[in-house]
């Protein structure tokens, strides 16, 4: 009975998986074949979207299902990203699904030459802060290239939001819902952020973060904001 649970369980992952996929694709937020989405499975493994797939036009039944030394067990063979989307499980414990989008606004900040690495963007919504908290920036490195990983790992666990210099955003988040609302909230700030430079916006006062941190809960990284 627990078998047969489990295995509805993981058809609805895969579900989702596509649905999510779908939805980011028909928006605009990753074009072509770009972009990928994994969940992490109760076994320890995951499933990954396979590589030169679009997140568009996904087969749940040709999803990558991974162990958890990242092996392949069935599926088509995984997108080339599967170090970077390993990296944030490993260094964040609750996360639960990461996404990674080429998402056009989130890329344009990327290339921006005054971008903090440790806040990418200042607090400029309250949804930012709750769903993205604050977004590092790392170097540029080669599309799958292991070195992002080890970028990766060595924000220690701080951040649940990235940008990966003229690439693109990756997030984790607890749920595949809650990471695909996390990277859906930081393309919108990106575009607010682009549309007001060097109009002086208002950012929220540092009071204001205070409240939402004790109203709300949130862990923002040490030198966030």
């Amino acid at each position: 009975m627990a078998a047969m649970s489990e295995t509805k369980s993981e058809t609805k992952i895969r579900e989702d998986i596509c649905r999510f996929g779908r939805s980011l694709f028909e928006r605009g937020l990753t074009p072509g074949s770009s972009g990928n989405i994994s969940v992490k499975l109760d076994d320890g493994g995951y499933l990954v979207t396979p590589t030169n797939a679009s997140l568009g036009f996904l087969d749940p039944a040709k999803l990558s299902r991974l162990d958890a030394s990242g092996k392949l067990l069935s599926g088509d063979a995984p997108t080339k990203e599967v170090p970077l989307h390993s990296a944030l499980y490993q260094t964040r414990g609750a996360a639960r699904a990461v996404v990674h989008l080429h998402s056009t606004h989130s890329v344009a900040l990327s290339m921006l030459p005054d971008i903090d690495p440790r806040a990418a963007l200042p607090p400029m919504t309250a949804y930012y802060l709750m769903r993205c908290g604050a977004t590092a920036l790392v170097p540029y490195y080669r599309p799958g290239d292991p070195a992002v990983a080890d970028a990766i790992k060595g924000l220690a666990g701080q951040y649940s939001s990235v940008l990966l210099a003229n690439h693109g955003p990756v997030v984790a988040g607890d749920t595949l819902e809650s990471a695909v609302f996390a990277t859906e909230e930081l393309e919108e700030t990106a575009k607010l952020h682009l549309l007001l430079r060097g109009l002086n916006p208002r950012y929220l006062s540092p009071e204001q973060i205070a409240d939402l941190v004790k109203t709300f809960g949130l862990k923002l990284p040490e030198h966030g904001h």
